[in-house]
């Protein structure tokens, strides 16, 4: 049987239409991610590998099939308008942040691009989303419960201080404007019998005067509250704990890690797993204004007993009992 010959320009269209979509796959654009920190990128290692995990195990594959651009304020105010700025520049698919500091800058650089909160401890009062249920914005993700959370890590040091009577309360400029923060911190307080002390950071150089007044006022114990910048001096942190003897409760778990005594919190490690899901969604074409707010499922309470006996601290054993990590 004779053999029909294929016109030469239905080959040539057939070669111009196999080139171009050769073309479009290797040109499709590679999503990129801005991820958004207030403190040191060192504080943040354990967040960031939890949230590329996530990913993974979304089938994205950071360097190919997404890129994720880290930007660190370093713990300096002046600094987190900067880099926010240059994820905007750089037009990211979304923006991850890591706080309610970095969560604030990226809200005020950007109306349109899509804002991940992973830790936002009361993203409603704070003027992020509209509810929980319903964020209304260009804003979602995940909430630590952070007032919520306050007034346990409270009935924590009154447990491992029974005679406990005033507790320093160190705070951020971001935590003082939370009203729903302040008030739990103050209701709590009365309820255990415990005269406050508010003592406000704004920069590295206030860590170290803090704890000293602390100790002046003869100061029981202190509440860590987590402002940026001490997540950024964490070392110092615990270290000046322990020079001045006194118990603190924080609200992240770096700190442990670092050589603090006890953590109650939310895990951020999870809650930074999670936000990825968020991120998945959103470059499926999903609006962060359709999806709510979620709250942690994961809860860490840690106790480093190291620490306990450098300060000369007893943990009872009702109290170590209920941690669900201890660094002996």
């Amino acid at each position: 049987m004779k053999k029909t010959a294929v016109p030469s320009i239905l080959v040539a269209m057939m070669s111009l239409a196999l080139g171009v979509s050769a073309e479009a796959q290797q040109t499709k654009k590679v999503p990129r991610v801005g991820f958004l920190i207030a403190s040191s990128a060192s504080s943040q290692e354990s967040r960031l590998e939890a949230f590329r995990q996530g990913l993974r195990q979304l089938g994205y594959i950071e360097g190919q099939n997404i890129v994720i651009e880290l930007r660190s304020g370093e713990g300096k105010a002046e600094r987190l308008p900067v880099v926010t700025a240059e994820l905007v520049q750089l037009k990211v698919d979304a923006i991850v942040t890591g706080g309610s500091t970095s969560t604030h800058a990226a809200k005020e650089a950007t109306e349109t691009i899509p804002i991940v909160m992973t830790q936002d401890a009361d993203p409603v009062t704070d003027g992020f989303v509209a509810s929980l249920a319903r964020p209304g914005g260009n804003i979602t993700g995940l909430s630590r419960l952070g007032p919520e959370l306050s007034g346990k890590r409270l009935e924590l040091l009154k447990e491992i201080v029974p005679k406990l009577s005033r507790v320093a309360v160190l705070v951020g400029q971001a935590q003082q404007r939370n009203a729903a923060l302040m008030k739990e911190i103050e209701i709590s307080a009365q309820a255990l019998g415990l005269r406050l002390q508010i003592l406000a950071l704004r920069e590295a150089k206030d860590i170290e005067p803090a704890f000293q007044t602390a100790g002046k006022t003869r100061t029981g114990a202190v509440l860590a509250e987590a402002p940026a910048v001490l997540l950024s001096h964490r070392t110092k942190v615990t270290d000046l704990a322990v020079k001045s003897r006194l118990p603190v409760i924080y609200d992240r778990e770096e700190y442990v890690e670092a050589g603090g005594l006890m953590v109650y919190a939310a895990s951020t490690t999870d809650l930074s797993r999670r936000a990825a899901v968020y991120v998945d969604k959103i470059l499926k074409g999903a609006k962060p204004a359709d999806l709510p707010v979620e709250q942690p499922k994961k809860f860490e309470f840690i106790i480093n007993l190291k620490a306990a006996k450098q300060i000369g601290q007893t943990i009872p054993p009702n109290v170590l009992v209920r941690a669900n990590r201890v660094i002996r």
